[in-house]
């Protein structure tokens, strides 16, 4: 499975999915598409991600007061 995602020996048809996936992502959760790399993508969404927990974990604690 990793060798699929080797940007060295993808296919050319995996790579263009792999790029229009990204930016359906990235357009999903209104980042600058053209201005966002996939390493900037990852902290965006683990931001998001974090920001969700913390969410969910204060709903938690208030609910147990």
């Amino acid at each position: 499975m990793a060798d699929l995602y080797d940007e060295l020996t993808m296919t050319p048809e995996l790579r263009k999915a792999h790029q229009l996936n990204d930016k359906a992502v990235m357009a999903a959760y209104g980042m600058p598409v053209k201005e966002t790399d996939e390493a900037a993508c990852v902290a965006w969404l683990m931001r998001l991600y974090q920001e969700k927990v913390e969410e969910v974990e204060g709903a938690g604690t208030e609910k147990n007061r």
